[in-house]
């Protein structure tokens, strides 16, 4: 511990954010960056606990509690403070591959278990991460490192998100001949089409392609498995196979007047808008354009956050978030302590941009949508509503209970469904006879990840269902561990 007294004497510091009224007119990362001296500074406040939960990576309440990557933190928070960047960059990529990508879009659950979060604010640990690799590609630091031996081993991995790129990386490392296929036309899987650019610009996602690349991973794009080539195939060109799908198969809300057309999927609106933006900068009108338009967003959690921000930088007409789930306290209630991740409310951009422009938070919570409404050529118009009392479950059905008399209509063109994922989508898992769990996941258990089909693995998402990208990263860095150790019968890599 560089500074013995920096929690005490240093304030949490965490950078700018541009102006709401002026970020919404672009798509750029909507945060400022901080001096060396202030990142410094913020890496002093670290306590260098004698039992640091920050690293753990348990999971509390069905919730992550530390870093599921296990990073070092102390020991970077301490090498930034000395002032010894590279250092710190190396401890980094010790134990996560895409430091660029989790210091950007992960909630930091690590934050929620610092020690130093039990009374006082919590270390910076999130912006302290990307300030390293940030200041890794800015000297020259960051470069390919291909494997300077080969072992004539072929792995295929199944879907370029963080998890099916992690087990690349790593699989590559190792020396085996890796092929990540994609079936979108650009690789990167949530990180390029699930997330925002103003989240996650894409030049930072093609950046690390580059990389790996470099590093003699092959990448095909526009090739679903399963369909452009079939299973029985891919089993027969590679001896080993790593299924990181994702779990793309998005909630719906079967309720009256769902085929109106005005009524879309989240992911549906997000990846269009990015496709396009990309493309064409959206010149070639491929996407659903919010401009306008009445907006109402079903959803919270971050996806439903990205389509507010979507629809701002559209310029929506007015913009609207349903919440099932009442409004969480600004402290942590008494069943959620430390080192539990703090369910307390939290305003993100895309309801700060909101309540900039339109005077108020989008979101509404405790309702319960009833039913769409439309006109007579289809057109989504509007949707029913009322309010839940969630002390009042119903017996033997939902937790809560609808409030009589505070039903209402709601204006809509647009209603963008950011419900959560129900698991992967199964066309490869069913013709390489690939068992699910009852929850529709591949079966695979957590640590082996090994499937019933020998040399199939799963991992990530389409293994564990939809959660957080940290855990995609730790479940690939595992699963290529565990490909290894059946390729060659012992492995060198980490966890």
């Amino acid at each position: 511990m560089g500074d013995p007294t920096g929690f005490k004497s240093i304030e949490r510091q965490i950078p700018t954010d541009r102006d709401p009224l002026l970020r919404i007119l672009d798509w750029n990362e909507f945060h400022d960056h901080m001096s060396e001296e202030e990142m410094r500074s913020q890496g002093a406040r670290c306590m260098d606990c004698g039992v640091p939960f920050c690293h753990t990576g348990d999971l509390i309440a069905n919730m992550a509690s530390g870093c599921p990557v296990n990073n070092l933190i102390p020991e970077w928070n301490d090498l930034i403070y000395r002032n010894r960047w590279k250092d710190a960059l190396d401890r980094l990529h010790k134990t996560n591959n895409f430091p660029e990508f989790t210091g950007r879009v992960c909630p930091a659950p690590c934050e929620g278990s610092c020690v130093l979060g039990i009374n006082e604010p919590p270390v910076t640990i999130k912006n302290n991460e990307v300030a390293i690799i940030d200041r890794g590609f800015e000297e020259g630091w960051v470069v390919p490192c291909p494997p300077q031996t080969r072992t004539g081993k072929t792995v295929a991995v199944v879907g370029s998100g963080p998890a099916g790129l992690a087990a690349a990386a790593e699989l590559n490392k190792a020396g085996h001949d890796v092929t990540v296929y994609e079936r979108s036309d650009r690789i990167g899987g949530l990180l390029m089409y699930g997330i925002p650019n103003m989240k996650l610009e894409k030049h930072v996602v093609d950046r690390r392609v580059k990389i790996l690349e470099d590093e003699g991973v092959k990448f095909v794009t526009n090739t679903e498995i399963g369909k452009d080539i079939t299973s029985d195939q891919l089993k027969n060109d590679f001896d080993a196979v790593v299924l990181c799908t994702g779990a793309t198969k998005p909630r719906d809300l079967n309720i009256p007047g769902r085929e109106l057309k005005g009524v879309h999927f989240a992911m549906e609106f997000l990846h269009q808008n990015t496709k396009s933006l990309l493309d064409s900068t959206l010149e070639d009108g491929n996407y659903i354009s919010a401009k306008d338009k009445d907006v109402i967003v079903i959803g919270g959690g971050d996806t439903g956050n990205d389509c507010l921000g979507t629809s701002m930088r559209h310029k929506c007409k007015s913009l609207v978030n349903l919440e099932i789930v009442p409004q969480p306290g600004m402290e942590r209630a008494p069943d959620n302590p430390w080192p539990q991740w703090p369910k307390i409310f939290r305003v993100d951009y895309g309801h700060e941009e909101a309540a900039a422009v339109f005077g108020d938070d989008p979101r509404l919570f405790q309702v319960s949508t009833l039913e769409f409404i439309g006109d007579e050529d289809g057109n989504l118009t509007g949707l029913k509503i009322v309010e839940v009392d969630w002390s009042k479950p119903i017996p033997g059905g939902a937790p809560f209970s609808p409030v009589p008399g505070s039903e209402r209509t709601l204006k809509a063109d647009l209603v963008f469904l950011a419900l959560g994922f129900l698991g992967p989508e199964s066309p490869v898992a069913e013709q390489l006879g690939v068992e699910c769990d009852n929850r529709s996941n591949y079966k695979a258990d957590y640590g082996k990840y090994t499937t019933n089909v020998d040399g199939v693995f799963a991992a990530g998402d389409c293994r564990r269902g939809q959660s957080l990208i940290v855990w995609a990263i730790n479940e690939g860095r595992g699963a290529a561990r565990e490909c290894d150790r059946y390729l060659m019968g012992s492995t060198q890599l980490p966890g």
